[in-house]
């Protein structure tokens, strides 16, 4: 039985008769995270950006927990071959995207995921074709186990939590620490911005709950190979070559799995979005769009 429908906050920019961009942010992250500049490229390249916080994060509606999520033993159960018991799916979250299109107006749109995003990108454009003018899947996996293991220091980081999960600024200092891990080291980002950034979403929301409930349901999506076999949608699959959490072979395996997908292998390109590569993104991803556009 599909979970219940939460409220979605977003935000749209640029103009509403334009094609649209849906962005998908990824795991306990905010829509704030889709940078303004990224967003505005596209937005000048004569797209509707639609970005918006998943459910169980950010200013959108928390979806009810008693109990606190047992990642561990839900990860036993998938290494098992088992069911992993969770409160919502990825094709929930596809729905909750699927819904804010409905509230919009948008018949069709170019869906674009990052990382946990990606996976729910791939699943909407999966189940939901008709909805999909084009997919692009960002720092994301097929959920092939072989090809999506973290290297060690991202596993500790991610593994690890805040000396004090209650204290705003002990917040800030972990997910400092663990994007100076996981981000792009050919496209460092210094203390400082990184501190400001993460305290403005800190300071917006912060539900570690919400998070593990959506790890949840990524680890029960478990190896979605065969369903990426199904899309039909123009794909285009972006990875960065110095990705520690999701490896590059993660993004190859990705394209290799949909019929006719794009591979952009970024070098020095980690798994955020610094500044100094927003002009490429938004190039590349405009540019599949327009694309796609196209007539066959």
């Amino acid at each position: 039985m599909p979970a219940a429908t939460p409220h979605i906050e977003y935000e749209s920019l640029g103009d509403p008769a334009h094609p649209a961009i849906v962005l998908i942010m990824g795991l306990g992250m905010q829509l704030t995270g889709w940078p303004d500049s990224f967003c505005h490229g596209l937005v000048a390249r004569g797209y509707r950006v639609v970005r918006f916080d998943n459910r169980d994060c950010g200013l959108s509606g928390r979806m009810p927990g008693k109990k606190r999520a047992n990642l561990l033993l839900a990860m036993a159960a998938a290494a098992l071959g088992l069911p992993v018991r969770t409160p919502y799916t990825l094709q929930d979250m596809a729905g909750d995207a699927i819904g804010l299109m409905d509230r919009l107006g948008i018949a069709r749109a170019h869906i674009v995921g990052a990382s946990m995003g990606g996976m729910i990108a791939q699943v909407l454009a999966a189940k939901f074709p008709q909805r999909v003018l084009s997919l692009t899947s960002i720092m994301s996996t097929s959920g092939n186990r072989r090809v999506s293991k973290p290297a060690k220091p991202a596993r500790k980081v991610l593994m690890s939590r805040p000396a004090d999960p209650k204290n705003v600024e002990s917040v800030i200092d972990y997910m400092v620490e663990m994007f100076s891990v996981i981000g792009s080291p050919g496209y460092p980002t210094s203390k400082e911005e990184m501190r400001e950034r993460i305290g403005r979403s800190v300071r917006r929301a912060y539900e570690p709950a919400g998070t593990a409930r959506q790890l949840l349901a990524v680890i029960a999506s478990g190896d979605r190979r065969k369903l990426l076999r199904t899309i039909t949608a123009p794909t285009l699959v972006i990875h960065g070559a110095a990705d520690p959490l999701a490896p590059p072979a993660a993004g190859r395996d990705t394209a290799q799995n949909i019929a006719g997908a794009g591979l952009l292998v970024i070098d020095g390109m980690g798994h955020d979005f610094p500044e100094a590569l927003m002009p490429r993104l938004a190039t590349a991803i405009a540019d599949h769009c327009d694309r796609s556009a196209m007539p066959a």
